[in-house]
């Protein structure tokens, strides 16, 4: 049996990360047998290596190695793709056509993105599995094959099982042995290495001299999260030794040729921080709405108990009670909106402005109102309609000049200059 070094040396394997000698290991260990094997890891780590080493070190090493990118077929041909068709079986079958899993008899299929297959798809690779029979699409005689399958995927199956998206039954006759291939950011020492790996197969090949990394960019390449791992890294190492005249290369050049680097360094980010803000102002809004819809309810109450019992005195003293209520919680509500009206727009006017009663219960007499008796009246009034009562006594009062009645009432003159347009005074 070959060493783990030997293999990876023999297929291009750079690195000497633990986590990635243990998959090299396992594949070795597995080659021999006919089991079912699923190589997992993220977009790029280079899953499609381990079929490789599988196949060359099995007793299948002479029959066909055939890899199929399951997520680049579409639905609608990927069984005939995989198992075959017969002639007229459907639109454009011109002819009987042998799948991959009646061409690799013998051999291996590698495929790829297994997570993609389309769930009539599953159950039919499901009995290959099982007992290694398959029916070409269109026919009803079913045929025998002799496949080793290798399967790999980026996505979670976990969770895939969960919404319904992939067979449980099928990811456990797939995952007999689980191969997981660690992202590069995991391979910290490895990245380096990597890069200059790749600087130089790219120096060779546009005959050019290697690019280099000063202290700072070989920093920054350490720090940077690599989403699309190897592939990217590869990818940066080549448009890099391209575009550069300078072959040192500095931190600010290497910034440029990784994309949103501020957000793909190592960070803790509150994600649920918007919602929770958005969250808490509509609640304040809400409270707002319902002490003001409470004080009127309770006012209307009191002026009823006025009008039925003629307890002047009992009901006066009430009155009083629930009117220094009102203006204590009024300041309160004021507050919490102007913070949020503040927050969402410095310069434009809110959508919910309420109009202040005076703070002292004394002031309540201020413009020769008394706001007892004006409740007693217009018991049946809404609150919009005793808005538009203040506001036209108050304009008739200081003879239609805006700042003085908005001085009265309490408000902006831009807010009473916006109720006048609303009520079309």
């Amino acid at each position: 049996m070959e060493s783990v070094q030997a293999i990876k040396q023999r297929f291009g394997i750079i690195g000497n990360d633990p986590k990635l000698n243990r998959a090299v290991e396992k594949a070795i260990q597995v080659a021999p047998t006919d089991i079912s094997v699923l190589v997992t890891g993220e977009s790029g780590v280079g899953k499609e290596s381990i079929p490789k080493i599988i196949h060359s070190l099995s007793h299948r090493k002479h029959g066909k190695y055939i890899a199929v990118n399951c997520g680049a077929i579409p639905e609608g041909t990927i069984d005939s793709e995989l198992f075959g068709h017969e002639k007229g079986s459907f639109t454009g079958a011109t002819a009987t056509r042998s799948g991959y899993f009646e061409v690799a008899d013998g051999g291996t299929i590698f495929l790829d993105e297994v997570g993609e297959l389309p769930l009539p798809t599953q159950v039919r690779l499901l009995r290959v599995l099982e007992n290694g029979e398959f029916i070409k699409v269109g026919s009803s005689k079913s045929q025998k094959t002799d496949v080793r399958i290798v399967a790999a995927t980026n996505v979670k199956m976990v969770e895939a099982i969960e919404k319904g998206k992939f067979r449980e039954d099928l990811y456990y006759r797939l995952s007999t042995v689980d191969i997981n291939l660690p992202p590069l950011r995991e391979r910290s020492e490895d990245i380096h290495l990597l890069f200059r790996k790749f600087a130089a197969d790219f120096a060779q090949k546009y005959k050019m001299p290697t690019i280099r990394l000063d202290e700072a960019a070989s920093g920054l390449l350490l720090q940077y999260r690599w989403g699309g791992n190897i592939r990217q890294l590869r990818n940066v190492a080549e448009q890099i030794s391209v575009l550069e005249q300078d072959r040192n290369i500095t931190y600010s050049t290497l910034r440029h040729y990784l994309p949103d680097v501020g957000s793909q360094l190592p960070a803790v980010i509150n994600s649920k921080k918007q919602q929770s803000d958005f969250s808490s102002e509509r609640e304040i809004l809400y409270k707002v709405l319902f002490d003001m819809q409470r004080d009127v309810n309770d006012l209307k109450k009191l002026t009823l108990e006025l009008m039925n019992s003629g307890n002047a005195s009992k009901v006066k003293e009430e009155n009083s009670k629930l009117i220094k209520k009102i203006y204590s919680e009024e300041n309160n509500r004021e507050e919490e909106l102007a913070a949020i009206v503040d927050e969402e727009n410095d310069t434009a006017p809110s959508d919910v402005e309420v109009l202040n009663i005076p703070s002292k219960p004394e002031e309540t007499k201020k413009g020769n109102y008394d706001f007892a008796e004006e409740i007693q009246e217009e018991e049946n009034l809404s609150l919009q309609e005793k808005e538009l009562e203040l506001i036209k006594k108050s304009l008739e009062k200081y003879k239609g000049k805006r700042k003085d009645a908005a001085d009265e009432l309490g408000i902006s003159e831009r807010t009473l200059y916006r109720k006048i347009k609303q009520y079309n005074l």
